[in-house]
């Protein structure tokens, strides 16, 4: 049977072990930052998502459209992707997730400017992805692509 105080006991020997390596008012060294690459990042697919330089052709990752297939200051929505480029200027592509920040919903047109939700309403500005309207709380997030030739691709 166990007692109060044989669990007290039992806690009060584990108490050390709990503590960690660590002495009281030693510091802990900062965390070594991540190794650096001097790998490039593809062309026309920085940070923010966007694509519009060229990209090699032996790129292995699939088509996803022809640069024609996205109209200028249009878009197209890629259901099974879960990704919408747009070309709000010509030969400037750009992709967005095409989940709605707002309920999670796919959106469903891109049309006058704005990538549109069905849901509830919300519109993103096709050059962006920042909320245009609606109860969208933030902008869509940005996705990589390449645009190689006529060819679309994501990264």
């Amino acid at each position: 049977m166990t007692t109060r105080r044989g669990v007290l006991v039992a806690g009060g020997l584990a108490l050390p072990v709990l503590a960690g390596c660590q002495k009281y008012g030693e510091e802990q060294p900062e965390p070594a930052p991540p190794a650096a690459t001097d790998e490039p990042k593809p062309a026309g697919s920085p940070s923010s998502g966007g694509g519009n330089g060229e990209e090699d052709p032996g790129d292995d990752a699939p088509e996803l459209a022809k640069t024609s297939d996205i109209e200028v200051g249009g878009g197209k929505v890629f259901e099974a992707q879960k990704v919408v480029v747009t070309q709000p200027t010509e030969g400037d592509f750009k992709a967005f997730s095409a989940v709605c920040t707002h309920s999670g919903c796919t959106v469903a047109s891109v049309a006058d400017g704005t990538i549109n939700c069905p849901c509830h309403g919300s519109k993103y500005r096709i050059d962006d992805a920042s909320v245009a309207g609606g109860p969208a709380p933030r902008a869509l997030d940005a996705r990589r692509i390449t645009v190689s030739g006529d060819s679309i691709r994501l990264t």
